[in-house]
């Protein structure tokens, strides 16, 4: 991967990947915003491409988080926790099945900041909350492996 930045001044910047551009304001949402926007964008999308890789579709999809961060500089990350709303036709337990291969297996954001940040979720399915404020496994310093046959759905 290759990623790079230009200052275009009044804090903004033109940030290129190798398949797009796209302009960072930094006056309008801060890098760390960026970044937090990122982390759950990658478990986010981990979600939609494994219940289409099953035949299912999601629909009325938003993913949040709440994060506290260290009130000592550099203010890293202390906690995030990630709301997952949404609704499907397949059953909660694949639900929570996708969403824990995401967030134990699959995603890059989350898996590279696993060991120093405590991870949570919450996954409101259908309407009705069937995980509140669940840690995951492999949070804060853990390493495990759990193997569900989605073969890494995304993210790479």
């Amino acid at each position: 991967m290759n990623v790079s930045l230009e200052y275009l001044g009044e804090k903004k910047f033109k940030a290129n990947t190798t398949k797009s551009s796209y302009i960072l304001d930094c006056k309008e949402i801060t890098p760390v915003e960026y970044f937090a926007t990122g982390i759950i964008g990658c478990t986010g999308i981990d979600l939609v491409v494994m219940a289409e890789k099953d035949g299912y579709a999601v629909s009325n999809y938003k993913v949040s988080a709440e994060i506290e961060r260290q009130m000592e500089v550099p203010m890293k990350f202390a906690s995030l926790h990630i709301i997952y709303d949404f609704e499907g036709s397949f059953d909660p337990i694949k639900a929570k099945r996708y969403i824990l291969a995401s967030l134990e297996s699959y995603c890059t954001t989350v898996n590279s900041i696993r060991d120093s940040v405590k991870i949570s979720y919450t996954i409101i399915y259908n309407g009705e909350t069937i995980a509140e404020k669940e840690s995951i496994a492999s949070g804060s310093g853990g390493n495990v492996e759990i193997e569900d046959g989605f073969g890494g759905a995304c993210c790479s």
